[in-house]
């Protein structure tokens, strides 16, 4: 990343210049870098972080101002927003595989949400996943893992999605658009204050 004083003869700049170099700003200052596009947007790396970040993104609004006010130190050390800090710190935690928390920093000292069996229903291109809860405890999000093979261990790459604990109702996320094939699924849980729970147990729906 190059930092800029007057990028293209002007006193600020935006946007690509063909397809090659990308002009804009980072806290304020103007730059310019090279134009960066993904060899495979659909990577099991990008996809479980969009599922972090989706989720996270959603959380912010409810959760309490006391945990929201723990992010500021670290907002003021970088110079952001309590909610840039809040989401890029969580980001980092997910790619070392470790659950995201509402505060800062995380304790880990909650209970975790008590699990009951989970269940996967194929319907037109798509799987529906539910996942029972029978505690809800101090229960976050449930993190769902998808795989073609039985057996697979849950990891970072094949998070596909993480949804909200409501209580002890069922936790369901619908898979889609799914390719005729047999998907496998597993899930954990997660705590506000950055646990998961070992893997809940295997479920799996054909799509034809």
């Amino acid at each position: 990343m190059v930092k800029l004083q007057a990028p293209v003869l002007s006193l600020d700049a935006s946007g690509s210049i063909a397809d090659s170099i990308v002009f804009s700003k980072w806290k304020g200052r103007p730059y310019a870098r090279a134009l960066v596009k993904p060899a495979n947007p659909r990577s099991g790396g990008q996809v479980g972080m969009r599922a972090v970040f989706k989720f996270l993104s959603q959380q912010w609004a409810s959760i309490s101002a006391g945990n929201q006010a723990t992010w500021e130190t670290r907002a003021d050390q970088q110079i952001v927003s309590p909610f840039n800090a809040y989401m890029g710190y969580n980001q980092f935690r997910a790619r070392d595989f470790l659950a995201p928390s509402q505060h800062d920093p995380a304790d880990t000292a909650d209970t975790l949400a008590v699990a009951g069996a989970g269940s996967a229903t194929a319907g037109v291109r798509s799987i529906t996943v539910q996942q029972n809860i029978t505690t809800a405890n101090d229960g976050w999000g449930v993190m769902f893992f998808r795989s073609t093979s039985t057996g697979f261990s849950t990891a970072y790459d094949n998070l596909i999605a993480i949804v909200e604990v409501d209580g002890v109702n069922p936790v369901v996320y619908v898979d889609s658009p799914l390719d005729p094939d047999t998907y496998y699924y597993n899930m954990r849980t997660i705590t506000d204050d950055g646990q998961k729970s070992a893997e809940i147990g295997e479920v799996n729906a054909t799509v034809t």
